[in-house]
């Protein structure tokens, strides 16, 4: 990342002369906000991952059990002579654990029903996502999901020049691509993500560091598709990762490059997972 350098002196005059005291504790109030912000969305998303995590864990152990029971139940029917034989206290066994299969695979029909219609979900948003983007090179923008989540990568070298945080011209394409796809689908909300290499960023006065600019390309980010493309704000959260995050190695040019980027993430909301649950505990087909 290249800066060019600004001498001590006209950073000093600079500063003395168009950032007030009372504008620099705004500034330095609205940082502050930001990070708080960010730590709560990301315990927010974990959150949800560790919650669709447990449920696909549920799946899995209930169709063990599942299989389990079913081998028992064979067992028991491929050694029953004479099914008068069977004490009372038998049957009752017998009958008990019929009742329990049933009982756990109608468990395993609504979980695995919401899990294969949360996927159906982000596989068309995927489909749609391409679809409006177009024939782009692979490595500049990526449309992926992953654990249940799905997201936008854009270069950087699409968006901004490097040290800025300016949308380019020909980022708003991009972005106005995207943003017809999520104005298209209002139950979606979105938070966009800034991350940087690991090169340090001399301090200006306008950057410190890079946790402030992959914070910056963020909110710049929200602001365009916010004032050009009429995308809801209450929908939208901005996050700055700066090179915490990275998808490669920082150890060569070529790998610094990937992972200067954006994401664009869409969050899952967990109301509607649940609702798809109790939507299946309610169908007559499963009952």
């Amino acid at each position: 990342m290249k800066v060019k350098l600004i001498p001590v002196a006209l950073v000093a005059l600079t500063l003395g002369s168009c950032v007030s005291s009372k504008k620099f504790k705004t500034v330095s109030s609205e940082l502050y906000n930001a990070k708080n912000e960010l730590a709560t969305t990301t315990r927010t998303m974990n959150d949800y991952a560790t919650e669709i995590s447990k449920y696909e864990a549920q799946v899995k152990a209930l169709s063990s059990q599942n299989d389990f029971l079913r081998s028992n139940n064979q067992e028991l029917i491929n050694n029953m002579d004479d099914f008068t034989t069977l004490t009372s206290k038998g049957a009752e066994n017998l009958e008990k654990t019929l009742e329990s299969l049933k009982e756990k695979e109608i468990s395993i029909t609504r979980l695995q029903d919401a899990i294969t219609r949360r996927d159906s979900v982000n596989l068309a948003l995927v489909a749609s996502l391409k679809g409006a983007l177009g024939n782009l090179n692979d490595t500049d923008i990526e449309v992926n999901v992953e654990k249940g989540v799905v997201f936008v990568s854009i270069a950087d070298k699409l968006l901004f020049r490097s040290g800025s945080y300016v949308v380019s011209e020909q980022a708003k394409q991009v972005l106005g691509k995207v943003a017809k796809v999520v104005n298209a689908k209002p139950d979606f909300e979105f938070m966009v993500e800034g991350h940087t290499d690991n090169v340090p960023f001399k301090t200006n006065a306008e950057i410190k560091d890079n946790w402030d600019l992959s914070v910056k390309r963020a909110t710049a980010i929200v602001r365009v598709l916010q004032n050009e493309f009429k995308v809801d704000p209450k929908r939208m959260t901005a996050a700055g990762r700066s090179y915490y995050v990275p998808l490669v190695e920082n150890n060569s040019a070529a790998n610094r490059a990937k992972n200067r980027r954006t994401r664009i993430v869409v969050l899952p909301k967990l109301d509607q997972f649940y609702d798809m649950i109790e939507e299946g505990m309610k169908n007559p087909s499963i009952q």
